[in-house]
């Protein structure tokens, strides 16, 4: 019997079948060591074979082959990979200018993540409700750099409802994942897109102004009109995993774009003679921050480092 996976809890999977009916199942203990260096080798979004023996409780038995997945590192197992989602047709980053902050250089990582893994990547601004006139100047510098690169942005108010109507037609009938800092407002906007979720919202630290952690595994939501959501856990920081050095400038597409100037087919962009890179930045049509971030991912070579 075939199925998709819907949700991940750690310890078992919520299973929707082919003929609609929702089952818990597990995961085999010798299944789970099948070299699988992930922290969760079976991720929401699988299409999963599961066995059909009338229990309680079934198993899962095989995972079919996977159209994409999106990675991250896990804060304290730097050689495995925790999987997001799989089988994703478009990503969503949630990010706030404030309330809490979202830092470029998470939001680079995980759009290189996304890149690495050939999926579309949107980005969504909230909070636009919260936002006085310096914030917005910000914002909309923010949203010049990345949809010069190429990233669309759209701004919302998922507390208010506002820009909240277009985004079901850019979910309709598409498997799109949201993923954000703790406390930028994934449940609230999950709940505005889909109320009968009742995803569950949390308060923002004000210690820290972050996000106190509601989302401990993915889970995936049926939308009315087609299509599902996949609500991610609010990550705090996003380690890239897989990413050769020479490869990163590939997931930055505005570094990628500039590189085929550079003297050398290897060049690192840091401090070759002759580097299209370092020009275009000296030029400010690459972005320090930008440039910042993949450095950023650079540095994690070898070092297994977590980062925020």
């Amino acid at each position: 019997m075939k199925g998709l996976v819907v949700k991940n809890t750690g310890s078992w999977y919520l299973v929707k079948t082919e003929d609609g009916r929702q089952v818990e199942c597990k995961v085999k203990g010798n299944f789970r060591m099948k070299g699988l260096r992930s922290t969760n080798p079976v991720a929401v979004g699988d299409r999963v074979v599961i066995s059909d023996t009338g229990e309680e409780n079934e198993f899962i038995t095989e995972i079919e082959d996977r159209k994409n997945y999106l990675v991250r590192k896990p804060t304290n197992l730097s050689k495995q990979l925790h999987i997001l989602a799989a089988n994703i047709d478009q990503a969503f980053l949630l990010i706030t200018i404030k309330s809490p902050v979202t830092n470029t250089v998470f939001m680079d990582r995980f759009l290189a993540s996304a890149e690495a893994y050939r999926i579309p990547a949107h980005i969504l601004i909230n909070k636009t409700d919260i936002y006085n006139d310096e914030d917005k100047d910000y914002m909309d510098g923010l949203m010049n750099l990345y949809k010069t690169i190429g990233y669309p942005c759209t701004c919302i108010s998922a507390k208010n409802g506002d820009g909240v109507e277009p985004l079901r037609t850019l979910f309709k009938d598409k498997i799109s994942l949201l993923s954000g800092n703790s406390g930028v407002g994934k449940s609230t906007l999950i709940n505005a897109i889909r109320p009968i979720s009742q995803a569950r919202t949390g308060l923002i630290s004000e210690s820290h102004h972050k996000g106190m952690h509601t989302t401990t595994f993915s889970e995936m939501y049926e939308l009315e009109n087609g299509g599902y959501l996949i609500d991610t856990p609010g990550i705090k920081g996003f380690g890239t995993i897989d990413m050769k050095t020479e490869e990163v400038g590939h997931y930055f597409p505005e570094i990628f774009k500039a590189s085929a100037h550079c003297r050398f087919n290897n060049c690192t962009h840091t401090q070759e003679p002759g580097c299209a890179v370092l020009t275009a930045i000296e030029n400010h049509f690459i972005s320090e921050s930008r440039y910042m971030s993949y450095l950023s991912i650079l540095h994690d070579e070898g070092d297994g480092k977590y980062r925020e």
